[in-house]
C-alpha cells in the first residue's frame, strides 16, 4: 500500500464495460506529512468516496481487484482508505482535522 494525494479526476465516456460505474481519480504519491513527492501519478478507482485534496491509501496490482467494487474488473490501482491522521514516533506528521494532542 502507498499514501497518495488526490489531485484530479479522470472522465472517460468511452471505456471497457468493466470500468463503467467506477469513479477514477488521479493520485500523486505523497509522504507521511501529506505533501506530494515528485511527479509520480496514477489513475485509481475510488472504492471509498475520496475527493480532491484527500490523502488516501492506495493498493495496486492484483490486490487492486480484491475490493467489492473492483472484483473481477480491469483495474491496477484502487483507493482503499482516506487518511485521518498519521502518527510517527508519538508525533502527528499529518492531520486532516484538528485532533487534540496526547
Amino acid at each position: 500500500m502507498k499514501i497518495g494525494l488526490v489531485t484530479g479526476t479522470v472522465v472517460s465516456t468511452v471505456k471497457q464495460d468493466g470500468l463503467k460505474g467506477l469513479k477514477l481519480l488521479i493520485v500523486q504519491e505523497a509522504g507521511t506529512d501529506g505533501k506530494p513527492l515528485g511527479k509520480n501519478f496514477l489513475v485509481a478507482a475510488d472504492a471509498v468516496g475520496a475527493g480532491l485534496g484527500d490523502l488516501v491509501i492506495t493498493t495496486a496490482g492484483s490486490s487492486a481487484r480484491l475490493t467489492e467494487f473492483t472484483n473481477e474488473r480491469p483495474v491496477d490501482a484502487v483507493i482503499v482508505g482516506i487518511v485521518d491522521f498519521i502518527e510517527l514516533e508519538g508525533t502527528y506528521s499529518y492531520r486532516k482535522y484538528s485532533i487534540p494532542e496526547k
